[in-house]
């Protein structure tokens, strides 16, 4: 596939812990994703009360619609600033606790307990520690990912979700060429490869 120069391309944690410190965070979105309000039907499939997983969440404000929707929602963040704020912006209480089987790792959890957010890379993530999802709103993260790290991340996602769940996925279409990303291209031939 054409991903131009970006197959060799590496965005560390620090440097997205700086995008968060420093408020270089473009890709965040105030109103929410209008794909995932437009999509949420086959999201959701009709059904009710669904575990969703927000990988590299940020402070994604859909995060908040679907819990007030019955949902439970699970996410996973490397930045501890965009996890706090998240919860600070929606006026939401919270608890903190340190996640036992990653080392520095923590969960935050609305005291209404159908928000948890974890703090830590999300390659640490397994089902036996977030338990398995019915659905997935991937707004922004495998195309934040290091293209060289794809096949690890969606091997993940595959084992964090339940036989009959549903992966919502936005992704964007542009010459490789003439941007570095992150957020990189992901052709359509490598999504399915990915994920069937």
């Amino acid at each position: 596939s054409d991903v131009g120069s970006q197959k060799e391309r590496v965005v560390t944690e620090e440097e997205w812990l700086q995008k968060w410190e420093m408020g270089n965070i473009g890709f965040h979105k105030e109103q929410g994703h209008p794909l995932l309000q437009k999509y949420l039907d086959v999201l959701l499939n009709g059904r009710s009360g669904l575990r969703i997983f927000f990988p590299l969440c940020g402070k994604a404000v859909e995060m908040k619609w679907l819990a007030d929707m019955g949902h439970s929602v699970v996410g996973v963040e490397v930045s501890e600033l965009a996890v706090k704020e998240f919860f600070s912006e929606h006026s939401l209480p919270y608890c903190e606790e340190p996640v036992s089987e990653i080392s520095g790792a923590k969960m935050f959890q609305s005291t209404s307990g159908n928000i948890s957010l974890y703090c830590c890379s999300i390659y640490d993530l397994s089902s036996s520690i977030v338990g398995k999802f019915d659905g997935v709103w991937d707004r922004g993260a495998l195309v934040a990912v290091n293209p060289r790290d794809r096949q690890r991340y969606a091997s993940l996602m595959i084992n964090l979700v339940e036989k009959n769940s549903s992966y919502l996925l936005a992704t964007v279409s542009y010459d490789p060429n003439k941007h570095k990303g992150p957020p990189f291209y992901v052709p359509e031939s490598e999504i399915k490869s990915l994920f069937g």
